[in-house]
Order: structure tokens, then C-alpha cells, then sequence
């Protein structure tokens, strides 16, 4: 791990990065797990959650399913299953759902739910090894679903085909919606996440639930960006998901999506810990070590953070390592610059600054500047 210019704090892994948050529940833990690695964040829940006390869907199906037991319940998230639980128990319904439920065939998705539903002091009847649901619809399938009536605890994530192909073997199925979405109150922070990631400010955007990620590029819809977003997320912005399910609705309109082997918060972050850093091609430059990442320089393992108008310049000197780069290139990628050469002369001054090493940008005088490669360098370096 590297250590800062004062050499006080350690640089994270993801120091320099900027990365986007969607999620509305557990956006303050995936948030501190990426602050803890350095990471920059900007948090823009692209949805918000119905609160379970209020919502009058939950309380018809909740009352549908005491008054009619099913012959099965599949449950889907522990922490949809606890959430019905406490907010049956909250309109005086709870000990009436567990008694109904203590008579019913009770399918767990994983771990997490059988946990849940044993700390209700119910019994799960099975659980996949692979916690996957279409394990539990092929088992329903062979079992035979004719006739039957089944209960699924829904969690605001789309399950692909599983309630149609339940339908379509002549089940009754009666979905209890659990976590029902809607748009967030305040669109501000998501009109700031959608301009960031066009703007190829943000490094990386998350997403922890496919309705977060269908909304977001809903909302691109709706301001006429659609396309400039997705032109973004399918080339220059890392789209990190926590799972096959999340990523549908982006991988639906061609996205390259990222994903962990676990589907946890935990591994979503390491993902990007290693993805991020590992797009960086580090450059030898007067005998030191320059990597650019997002809104920030590390130089000799020292993260160096950088104005704007200085990255602007820095990555078009990158983009021709040791190659001069005219002042008069230099100032059409500075922003809001205009016609003055002179200002490149300033965010050059300021950009040197910056780095802490005066020896790493060259001066060519009556053309322009150039990064001072180290002449036994590979010069091969992608443009951004």
C-alpha cells in the first residue's frame, strides 16, 4: 500500500478513483468499504424503498395468504423474509403468518434466507447448494406444480421466468412484494451521476439491484442522454454489478458488465480493486513512476491530486508519451481555456506543482511539451 505525499496516510488501492453508488439499501456500507480503499464517492440512489409499514400491496397479500393457505412459500432474501415478518407483526398479522407458515412447504434460496426463516421459528423443507432460484424452479417443475398454490417472497429484483414458468405448469402463484421500488424523492444527486459518468469523471458505477440500474437509464431517457450514457458505460466507465440478475437490464442494451463470483457487497469491492487499478498502465517518466488515475497522480507510490485543468493537460501528454505536443493542441482540451495560450502556460505551471517534480514534463521551446519518458520505455500507450 502506498502512502500519501506527507507520508502520513496510507493510498488505498482505489485512491484517485471515483466510483458511483446507485443503491438505496446498504449504500452507506458499499460506501465505506470503497472510502476505506481511497476510492472517491459519489452516492446517487437511483430508487428509493416503499416502506414496508406503509405499503398496502404487502398488506392484501399478507392478509390473501392467512385467510388462504398455500401449499408452498418460497422465500428469496433474508432480509425481505424479516422485513414481511416484522411488518406483518407490526399490523398485529404476525403470529397469524408464522402459524400459517408452520403448515406450509417452506423453500430457503441459501444461507442467508434458511437463517431468517429459522430465527422466526420456522423450518425451511429444502435449500440449494447453489442459492440459485432457478434451482428451486427446476425442483418445483419436477416435483409437478399443477393445482398447487405458491407463494413467492418478492424483493424488488425481477426473477427471469420463474413466476411465468410456474403459471405456465399450472401453479397459482401469489407474489408478496416485498421491497417494492419507487423513484428517489430528490432526482438531484442521480442528474449529477448521470452527467459525471458522460462527462468521464467517474471511473466506475455500481449497481446492487436491477430495478436501480433499468431507473438510471430511464431517467437517461428522460433527459435525452440515453445514448451518450450508454456510449460512456460500453467504453469508458467500468460498470460493476453484484450479480447476473442486476447486470440484465444493462447487459440488454449491449453494457459490458463486471461482476464477482460472490454475489456480496464484499467481493463487488475487490472486484473494483483489482479492476481499476489493473487499467492503469503505469509510465517510467524522469526516472519515476507515473500512473494517472481518475481525479488524481500517483508518482513513486505518492498520490499527488491534480486540478482539472491540469488531468486535461496531463492526458493529452499521455496520450503521446515522450512525443512533443503543440500548446495550441494542449489548449483545445483545456477546459474553458478559449484562445490564450497563455492559460496552458499557467495549468502547466500549476500542473508541475501538482506532481511535486518539475523534471517530469519537458519545456520544448516554440513548440510545445513533452512527458519526459525514460528513453529505454515502451511508448505504446492506448489513447483514453
Amino acid at each position: 500500500m502506498h502512502r500519501d505525499q506527507n507520508g502520513e496516510a496510507p493510498v488505498g488501492p482505489l485512491a484517485g478513483f471515483t466510483v458511483g453508488v446507485t443503491a438505496a439499501r446498504r449504500a452507506e456500507e458499499l460506501g465505506a468499504l470503497l472510502l476505506r480503499r481511497g476510492a472517491a464517492v459519489l452516492h446517487a440512489p437511483a430508487l428509493r424503498i416503499v416502506p414496508l409499514a406503509d405499503d398496502s400491496e404487502l398488506l392484501t397479500a399478507t392478509k390473501q395468504l392467512i385467510d388462504q393457505v398455500p401449499d408452498v412459500v418460497v422465500a428469496t432474501t433474508a432480509i425481505g423474509f424479516r422485513g414481511w415478518v416484522e411488518a406483518a407483526d407490526g399490523w398485529g398479522l404476525g403470529e397469524a403468518l408464522l402459524d400459517r407458515m408452520r403448515g406450509v412447504r417452506l423453500l430457503a434460496r441459501g444461507p442467508k434466507v434458511r437463517g431468517a426463516i429459522r430465527a422466526a421459528g420456522l423450518s425451511e423443507e429444502w435449500s440449494p447448494a447453489s442459492e440459485s432460484m432457478a434451482e428451486v424452479l427446476d425442483r418445483l417443475l419436477e416435483e409437478g406444480v399443477e393445482g398447487r398454490r405458491i407463494a413467492v417472497q418478492l424483493h424488488g429484483e425481477p426473477l427471469p421466468g420463474f413466476v411465468e414458468s410456474l403459471r405456465a405448469g399450472g401453479a397459482e402463484v401469489i407474489g408478496v412484494p416485498v421491497y417494492r421500488w419507487m423513484p428517489p424523492t430528490d432526482i438531484g444527486p442521480v442528474d449529477r451521476l448521470l452527467d459525471a459518468t458522460v462527462a468521464r469523471t467517474l471511473d466506475a458505477i455500481t449497481f446492487t439491484s436491477a430495478p436501480a440500474a433499468a431507473s438510471l437509464l430511464e431517467r437517461a431517457e428522460h433527459r435525452g442522454m440515453r445514448e451518450e450514457l450508454l456510449g460512456a458505460l460500453r467504453r469508458d466507465v467500468l460498470v460493476a454489478c453484484v450479480g447476473p440478475v442486476t447486470a440484465l437490464p444493462l447487459e440488454a442494451q449491449d453494457v459490458p458488465t463486471r461482476q464477482p463470483e460472490r454475489f456480496r457487497l464484499g467481493p463487488l469491492v475487490q472486484l473494483l480493486t483489482s479492476e481499476l487499478p489493473g487499467r492503469v498502465r503505469p509510465l517510467p517518466v524522469a526516472g519515476q513512476r507515473l500512473e494517472i488515475r481518475g481525479h488524481a497522480v500517483v508518482v513513486d507510490g505518492e498520490l499527488r491530486t491534480v486540478p482539472p485543468a491540469g488531468m486535461a493537460l496531463l492526458r493529452a501528454l499521455t496520450r503521446r508519451p515522450g512525443w512533443v505536443v503543440a500548446r495550441a493542441d494542449l489548449l483545445r482540451v483545456l477546459p474553458g481555456a478559449g484562445r490564450d495560450e497563455h492559460a496552458v502556460e499557467t495549468a502547466m505551471a500549476r500542473l508541475r506543482s501538482a506532481l511535486g517534480s518539475p523534471k517530469l514534463i519537458q519545456t520544448v521551446v516554440k513548440r510545445g511539451y513533452r512527458l519526459a519518458l525514460d528513453p529505454s520505455a515502451d511508448t505504446k500507450y492506448g489513447s483514453e
